[in-house]
């Protein structure tokens, strides 16, 4: 997801962040991720406004983020239809949709990134951002991989700027991953790793490295998997039921894959590959490269590895 950049000028307070609770959430791109934040708070009691290129977008996420809701209804709520019905229409009066993000983030805690994997963009979303939001507002992305410290770097608010990775399916992934660069405050991370414990989520540090820590451990897998079909050792099917069953995986490889999006998986490739270029491991595959540039993205374009309904 792309957004057009305006050139704003105006005048930026640069007083001290306040370490105050969070309370009002804007979360940028409402893709898989940023729908899936955005019902984490809004289920958590945080006001969230959702942001997005266009209405169109937006009515999907809310559809889709209505219809988690029911299926945690059904579980929590099977003796209580009168009881989830309230809360699911609390959880959705919590969130509010908008196409102007100028507008939002003038009165918002955290600004919290979750669109396309690429620096520029960020950069450019964050620096106009930085010129419109007040002073306390801490800004976090939900990048994959690309380095904390480069994205920051567009705006004038290095104290109040970390990495928030949060996991896909948000809504049942417990772990987050906090990444600080060398100038996030103390003040800042104590505020956005309440944020997360709120959210039912356990915080971990991380370095800012290209990766963190979930991705440099599970990127190898991914790509030996896709090697291992290359070579002809097994079909996709073959590899993602050795995992499941001989290592009691809940998905094989290439099922996760199509969860977190090829393309997103090539751009932390392609990122782990440029910063650790003498590792092997890290060596781009030529199965996801041909995947990526068919169209095949993924659960959120209907194919990846497999095909979906």
């Amino acid at each position: 997801m792309a957004f057009s950049i305006h050139q704003i000028c105006r005048g930026f307070s640069s007083s001290a962040v306040r370490n105050a609770v969070i309370k009002h959430v804007t979360v940028i791109g409402s893709g898989q991720m940023g729908a899936g934040i955005a019902q984490a708070a809004a289920s958590t009691g945080h006001s969230v406004a959702l942001v997005d290129i266009n209405d169109d977008i937006l009515k999907k996420a809310i559809k889709g983020i209505e219809g988690n809701l029911k299926r945690v209804v059904k579980k929590k709520f099977a003796d209580q239809p009168e009881a989830g019905e309230e809360f699911i229409q609390k959880v959705l009066q919590n969130v509010s949709t908008s196409t102007d993000a100028e507008s939002v983030v003038q009165d918002t805690d955290i600004v919290v990134e979750a669109i396309v994997e690429n620096l520029k963009i960020k950069q450019d979303l964050f620096g106009w951002l930085d010129k419109l939001a007040p002073a306390h507002t801490i800004f976090a992305s939900n990048t994959s991989g690309i380095p904390i410290t480069d994205i920051a770097s567009s705006t004038s608010r290095l104290d109040r700027f970390a990495g928030l990775h949060f996991f896909h399916p948000v809504t049942t992934m417990k772990l987050v991953e906090i990444i600080a660069t060398s100038e996030t405050s103390q003040e800042t991370l104590d505020s956005i790793r309440n944020f997360s414990k709120i959210l039912g989520k356990t915080p971990v540090s991380c370095k800012d490295e290209p990766g963190f820590i979930a991705n440099r451990l599970i990127l190898p897998l991914w790509l030996e998997s896709m090697r291992l079909v290359e070579r002809g050792h097994g079909s996709i099917e073959d590899v993602d039921t050795v995992m499941k069953l001989g290592f009691g995986h809940p998905m094989g490889p290439f099922e996760l894959m199509d969860y977190v999006g090829t393309d997103t998986l090539k751009s932390i490739m392609y990122g782990l590959h440029a910063a650790n270029p003498d590792l092997s491991v890290f060596n781009p595959c030529e199965l996801l490269n041909k995947t990526v540039a068919e169209g095949k993205l993924g659960r959120k374009t209907g194919e990846g590895f497999y095909k979906y309904k």
